[in-house]
């Protein structure tokens, strides 16, 4: 693992000719299927490449995608937009957060609307940025709204981990973190459930280890392939998938095995545990689902800004645009063509639904690659 290099990752995994040797094996083991499979890749960048790369017209008819609620913009409900943007306009305050919340909106407008009107709102592209940010500003408190799954909740850790040790008076934390099992778990157990496998995403793996997916395919009867995100990786998977269906095995399998053991990142996981704690958690679309966000622990509720603000803070549970169908399409009854709203008032420079606004939203990538419009 020492000697892994950034471009081992990538390098031979959009090879045209394996791609087609994948579409190929696929085709072909698909024609002993006794019926249609619906397989759901929970993450957005995997929505992402199999539209970009038209992975979808790759396949034959009888396998399907069910695109899964794994953005973190997409499924962050309104009131807790309305949280930042709340937060952004109290005195001496600098919001920062990642590049996709600024335009997501909530009931009163985007993080960008709050730019306009003069709330301090800044975007980074790590969390420990705001070190920097809280330096420069000493007189001001710096507020990070916190969004992501296990794939970035480890440097939001960090960044606690380091306002403690250098004793950083001026930075708290929103966290919106969320795991997820919890959701996959919510999805099969809904009655109208379509979902017959999962693609797995592997960089929530290589923090988490492969083992959070090992409860699937043996108490619920689905299988799970942990899949790299290159079309390669993608191709495979499906065709790992297709083969556990024809030898009647329902099993965990690991694809991306450049990265992902069984165990995970063990110290990263042990700094997560060490600040964090499994609360309860309300999806956009999905609604609540207990246990799956993450919180401060109770002894570090001096760094929490939902504690220290929490006064100023709407409490009221937001509803969605009526037109808007992102929650169906974030559990799998809907894709984005279906919504009436696709692609003419809703579309990336004016979206409505949250899967419009994110990079590996759904209606974003349809809108993107789909050649729809």
């Amino acid at each position: 693992m020492s000697s892994l290099q950034l471009k081992d990752l990538y390098d031979g995994f959009r090879d045209p000719d394996v791609i087609k040797g994948y579409q190929k094996v696929i085709a072909t083991d698909a024609q002993k299927l006794s019926r249609t499979i619906n397989i759901m890749e929970v993450c957005g960048g995997h929505t992402h490449t199999i539209m970009k790369y038209g992975i979808l017209q790759l396949l034959p008819e009888n396998i399907k995608f069910v695109h899964g609620p794994g953005c973190p913009v997409c499924i962050m409900p309104k009131e807790r937009i309305d949280h930042a943007y709340v937060l952004s306009q109290q005195p001496n305050v600098i919001l920062v957060t990642l590049g996709d919340m600024i335009k997501v909106p909530g009931s009163n407008g985007s993080l960008q609307d709050a730019r306009s009107k003069g709330s301090d709102v800044r975007f980074v592209y790590s969390p420990l940025d705001c070190l920097k940010i809280a330096k420069e500003n000493p007189d001001k408190t710096v507020i990070f709204f916190a969004i992501g799954f296990e794939t970035t909740t480890p440097m939001t850790a960090a960044l606690l981990d380091t306002v403690i040790k250098e004793d950083i008076p001026n930075i708290l934390l929103h966290l919106n973190h969320v795991t997820v099992p919890e959701p996959m778990r919510a999805l099969i157990s809904d009655e109208a459930c379509i979902i017959d496998a999962f693609l797995g995403p592997s960089h929530v793996s290589v923090i988490s280890g492969s083992k959070i997916y090992e409860e699937f395919p043996r108490d619920w009867g689905k299988p799970v392939v942990v899949s790299g995100f290159e079309p390669v990786d993608v191709m495979q998977s499906i065709s790992m998938i297709v083969k556990q269906f024809i030898e009647n095995r329902c099993e965990l399998e690991v694809e991306y095995h450049r990265a992902v053991s069984r165990e995970g990142n063990l110290k990263a996981q042990a700094m997560v545990d060490k600040y964090f704690q499994k609360v309860d958690f309300r999806w956009r679309g999905l609604g609540d689902i207990p246990q799956s966000g993450l919180g401060l622990r109770a002894e570090y509720d001096k760094y929490n800004a939902e504690k220290i603000y929490d006064a100023v803070l709407p409490k009221e549970e937001i509803d969605d645009h009526k037109l808007c169908i992102c929650g169906d399409i974030l559990k799998g009854k809907a894709s984005p063509p279906q919504c009436s709203i696709f692609g003419t008032a809703c579309k990336p420079t004016s979206p409505v639904g949250s899967c419009m606004v994110s990079s590996e939203g759904a209606c974003s990538a349809y809108y993107k690659y789909g050649n729809l419009i």
